[in-house]
Order: C-alpha cells, then sequence, then structure tokens
C-alpha cells in the first residue's frame, strides 16, 4: 500500500458545531450554542490538545494540529474570547490543563477530566 496511514482521526468545523471522528468509529461532537469552557491540555511528547466543554463536561477535543482557521475564527464568537490568551497557552503548554475560556454564564462547577 502507497500513501500516507491513515489519520487517527478527523475534525470537521461547521457554523453549527465541531465533530471528531475516530479511526475506531467513535464520534465526539458539541455545538458551539452549547460550549461553556475552552481548555488547552498538554502532556509531555504529546500534540497539544484544545478541550470544548459543555455544562455537563461532555465535549470534544481537537488537537492542535487538526486546527485551522475556520476554527480559530469560530472560537471567536464565544463571547469575550481571547485568541492571544489561547495562542500563549498553547504556545508555552507544559503538562496541564490550563482554562482559557469560560461562559459569562457557566454552570456551578465543570468536573475535572481525566485525558488520554
Amino acid at each position: 500500500m502507497h500513501g500516507n496511514p491513515m489519520p487517527d482521526s478527523y475534525v470537521y468545523v461547521t457554523e453549527e458545531g465541531v465533530t471528531r471522528h475516530y479511526a475506531d468509529g467513535s464520534v465526539e461532537a458539541l455545538a458551539w450554542e452549547d460550549v461553556v469552557e475552552v481548555r488547552v491540555v498538554a502532556e509531555t511528547g504529546e500534540d497539544v490538545n484544545f478541550i470544548l466543554l459543555d455544562r455537563d463536561g461532555e465535549g470534544c477535543v481537537v488537537p492542535r494540529s487538526a486546527t485551522d482557521a475556520t476554527f480559530l475564527a469560530r472560537l471567536r464568537y464565544l463571547p469575550d474570547f481571547d485568541l492571544d490568551r489561547l495562542h500563549v497557552a498553547a504556545d508555552s503548554a507544559r503538562d496541564g490543563v490550563v482554562v482559557v475560556w469560560r461562559s459569562p454564564d457557566p454552570p456551578s462547577a465543570l468536573p475535572d477530566l481525566e485525558y488520554d
């Protein structure tokens, strides 16, 4: 077989939301209107991930390597979203989680999530 190996996931960004399809057939999806928090997550030797969460702590993991101008432009529609803060957090990411945006009307608490 020739060519590039099949990627482990695909990320689709639309006006309605973000969807990530994994090679195993599983899917994560989140509508923009449901996003209440954006996190930057980093682990040594791994790609930086952007985590979009809803009120129940469910969400969509978007690898930085899968982001494009459409994804970044759409984030700017979130109230008072600061792209510079996102870039600084991603560029200086070390092991851990940084919350870069919360909805002006967030839920009382979002769970601390474990990331694979």
